[in-house]
């Protein structure tokens, strides 16, 4: 693999006009995104107009406005159409997770080429502030579950931080369009037989007064997204990259 390692980050929002600057401004503030790809989902609100204040101010931001609300995982296969960097991570357009975070993910993806690294919430060694005891146990549930059926051992499925080669994520054929793009992400990669690499990262949740958008019914596609990706469902089909 060559040397020239880059970095794309894909953002993809919708109505998150309190948050969206502040969220980018760390990206850029972290000095070693390539490209930063803006997806508007959509919105409603002035999403849309800051974000084509901060493209204006960056060279290396690029936006993409959709014309139909689809959900995260939509606006993240359709960003994925103008990656051009060897890597790409997804960044959330709210204030959860931190983009410091990224360096050393980056660092460990360099380090064992063809690997998936993630970002754990629950890993030691970092700070974090959930909101919701219900959220914080339904994705251990949902975790455990999954590194069972997938013959793994995970402790976060549902992080939004997962960086991976470009060709590989292109290769693993996304079709999610919801919050269940990172089982499919997930599941697909552990049957190419590369590597999962987990690093701790920060976690500051936000309320459903603050805008959080996941909800108890994402939980449930969740659930049986995890039953139609696994190794279980799915024994013998490998993926070549």
């Amino acid at each position: 693999m060559s040397e020239a390692y880059s970095l794309s980050v894909i953002v993809p929002f919708y109505n998150e006009e309190r948050y969206l600057a502040e969220s980018v401004q760390r990206l850029l503030n972290i000095q070693i995104c390539n490209q930063i790809l803006l997806v508007d989902d959509n919105s409603s609100d002035n999403s849309l107009k800051i974000a084509k204040t901060i493209q204006a101010s960056n060279n290396n931001v690029e936006l993409i406005k959709l014309t139909n609300n689809q959900g995260k995982g939509n606006a993240i296969r359709e960003a994925l159409k103008s990656v051009k960097s060897t890597h790409t991570i997804v960044h959330d357009a709210d204030l959860e997770y931190f983009p410091e975070d990224i360096i050393p993910m980056f660092d460990l993806a360099k380090k064992y080429p063809n690997s998936m690294v993630i970002g754990s919430r629950t890993l030691d060694g970092k700070e974090r502030d959930n909101k919701y005891k219900l959220t914080f146990y339904a994705n251990k549930y949902l975790t455990y579950l999954f590194s069972i059926l997938n013959l793994s051992r995970l402790s976060d499925i549902a992080s939004c931080y997962w960086l991976i080669e470009t060709k590989i994520l292109k290769k693993l054929n996304i079709t999610e369009k919801g919050f269940s793009i990172e089982v499919e992400v997930l599941s697909k990669f552990l049957r190419t037989k590369n590597k999962i690499l987990e690093v701790p990262i920060s976690y500051s949740g936000r309320t459903y007064q603050d805008g959080k958008k996941i909800k108890f019914v994402d939980g449930i596609k969740i659930f049986f997204k995890i039953l139609k990706y696994s190794r279980l469902a799915n024994p013998f089909k490998f993926i070549k990259i």
